[in-house]
């Protein structure tokens, strides 16, 4: 490791790996596509080396630290651990899948003593990351109709009640981490999901989300709590705060 290596940040650190796990992806998705590789294959390729270049690095980087990854068994230390990181390879494995779309991402947060402390969210294909330090800044918007993102796949029921009520035009993308970081751009105003999720999938959008100053909760407004024994955590909500109350009301089933 070089000298600069050794002094990185945690924030430098989350940032400079989502960035090289990244533009290796992409060179694997490029080489796996010309070579033929079926869009299954495809996926588990993506999972395996995306995991393993950021354990390895993480691992070399803070050899004390935890990791929690979606694509390994839950490492129970964790829950004795001062510090977890807590990553996902390939959030949105099936966008990765059908080049060339973007909206996949990687995550990679760290979690000390009861809070998130760094963050880097990456959009490879997009070539953007986006960081809690320094934080992203909020831009200004101006539309008739608020923009909500849900899911490719599925309407979330949280999604349509809040899409009525307030009266939304919707907009669908892939990974959690893409919708999420649509809203911190000023692309949309609100992302609800109460579908399922686990902590991966939402830890690091959530920290670089409230970096940012936006509204992030569960539906229920109340905080999202990581490392806690159970992977589950199902509902998410990130919006401008201006919406934050007619987005809770209208989710308050």
């Amino acid at each position: 490791m070089t000298d600069a290596r050794a002094s990185e940040t945690d924030q430098e650190l989350a940032t400079r790996l989502a960035v090289e796990a990244g533009r290796m992806l992409v060179e694997l998705r490029d080489e796996l596509v010309r070579e033929g590789v079926h869009d299954w294959d495809l996926k588990d390729e993506g999972d395996v080396a995306g995991h393993r270049f950021l354990v390895s690095a993480l691992t070399a980087a803070r050899p004390d630290d935890v990791i929690l990854s979606e694509e390994a068994a839950d490492n129970r230390r964790r829950l004795q651990a001062d510090r977890v990181w807590i990553i996902d390879p390939i959030d949105g494995t099936n966008e990765f899948a059908e080049p060339p779309r973007f909206d996949w991402a990687i995550h990679i947060a760290l979690w000390e003593r009861g809070a998130l402390t760094a963050a880097a969210v990456s959009m490879p294909a997009l070539d953007l990351v986006f960081s809690t330090h320094p934080a992203p800044t909020l831009p200004a918007v101006e539309r008739e109709r608020p923009i909500l993102v849900t899911s490719r796949s599925r309407n979330t029921y949280a999604a349509v009640r809040v899409a009525n009520e307030l009266g939304c035009d919707v907009g669908r993308l892939g990974s959690a981490g893409a919708k999420t970081m649509a809203v911190v751009m000023g692309e949309a105003d609100i992302y609800v999901h109460d579908g399922g999720m686990y902590q991966w999938d939402s830890a690091a959008p959530a920290a670089v989300a409230l970096a940012a100053g936006l509204h992030v909760s569960r539906i229920d407004g109340s905080p999202l709590v990581y490392n806690q024994e159970s992977l589950w955590l199902p509902d998410f909500v990130v919006c401008r705060p201006e919406f934050a109350g007619a987005v809770l009301a209208a989710v308050d089933f």
